[in-house]
């Protein structure tokens, strides 16, 4: 599934696309899952931003001046498979058509959703709603984490629960917790502990960003720009997706587990799970 490093890239490559532009068309044939889009046709793209895993464009009517308040958001959630392209592929299932042109959204698994509400209706979004702070803005701070570390239960579950921090999703929290030398089921972190992960996971998801994501396998369903690029990312993974082979600090074989349904990477000499 796309996590933040793969949806901020997504957002960087197609601001330039939409933004400042008028949307026409938004086309589909499933309202269940893409609601509410037609409220989008007629409106200008004044920008586009991103919380945690979700973009969110924002809308202003057409004839707005650039500094009038938006009026709309147009939110999406790439889902499990989702992305832009520029070229409609045989799982295109989202056509938006602006004045500058056409941009494609496949998604081979049909997880992606999409919604266009007033800004901040979140009320049917309660991941969107109770997110945490953003792991690279001010607003993640280093002792409100680790207070609420004191008290979390196993580790890797309270990060994807996106209430500690947001955008945090399987793949860095492997990286993250195997950067900080913590179990992904250690529960009550002390000071520590938590003061490494907090570390970790601003470095990595950084890191990450800065090489446009991880893109998994060659498949039609794995992350990729919209122009069809793969991130770079997924040649540093040190933990996810490495299970049999040496870690790269210690050499012990990375296990693999599962811990709250997902699938979970870790060293267990470098990773111990302590009382």
């Amino acid at each position: 599934m796309p996590e933040l490093p793969e949806v901020e890239t997504t957002r960087r490559k197609i601001e330039p696309l939409l933004k400042g532009r008028t949307i026409l068309r938004v086309q589909h044939d499933a309202p269940h899952r893409y609601a509410n889009t037609h409220l989008a046709e007629g409106r200008r793209v004044q920008g586009l931003s991103r919380r945690g895993k979700y973009l969110l464009l924002q809308l202003a009517a057409a004839d707005a001046a650039e500094d009038d308040p938006h009026d709309l958001e147009f939110i999406v959630h790439l889902g499990m498979t989702g992305g832009f392209r520029l070229e409609s592929t045989p799982h295109t299932r989202v056509t938006l058509t602006t004045d500058g042109g056409e941009l494609y959204f496949h998604d081979p698994r049909r997880f992606g959703k999409m919604a266009v509400v007033t800004p901040g209706a979140y009320a049917g979004m309660p991941t969107l709603a109770g997110m945490g702070p953003e792991p690279l803005s001010d607003d993640f701070r280093e002792a409100d984490f680790v207070k609420a570390a004191a008290t979390c239960g196993a580790v890797k579950p309270w990060l994807l629960s996106q209430k500690p921090v947001s955008g945090v999703g399987n793949i860095y929290a492997d990286e993250a917790l195997w950067e900080a030398r913590i179990h992904p089921a250690q529960t009550r972190l002390k000071p520590a502990e938590a003061k490494r992960l907090y570390h970790a996971i601003r470095r990595v998801m950084g890191d990450a960003v800065n090489a446009g994501g991880s893109s998994l396998g060659d498949g039609l369903g794995n992350y990729r720009q919209h122009d069809g690029e793969p991130g770079g990312f997924q040649d540093r993974h040190h933990a996810y997706g490495k299970d049999g082979t040496p870690c790269p600090r210690c050499g012990t074989d990375i296990a693999k587990t599962v811990l709250a349904q997902r699938g979970t990477h870790y060293c267990p000499t470098c990773q111990v799970l302590r009382p």
